[in-house]
């Protein structure tokens, strides 16, 4: 199987990425990236995960 022209290699990535949740309101959490203040997300409605 051939590689396409406009393929790109990724980096390996061992690290794992921590994110943490904050609470701006009742109805408002952000996540943002450790390390990264600059990028972050916004949602209305947040579940929480069965492990």
């Amino acid at each position: 199987m051939s590689e396409s022209p406009d393929a790109v290699e990724l980096p390996d990535v061992d690290d794992e990425t921590t994110v943490t949740a904050h609470c701006c309101n009742p109805e408002r959490t952000v996540f943002t990236e450790e390390g990264n203040s600059d990028g972050w997300i916004a949602t209305d409605l947040t579940v929480e995960l069965d492990r």
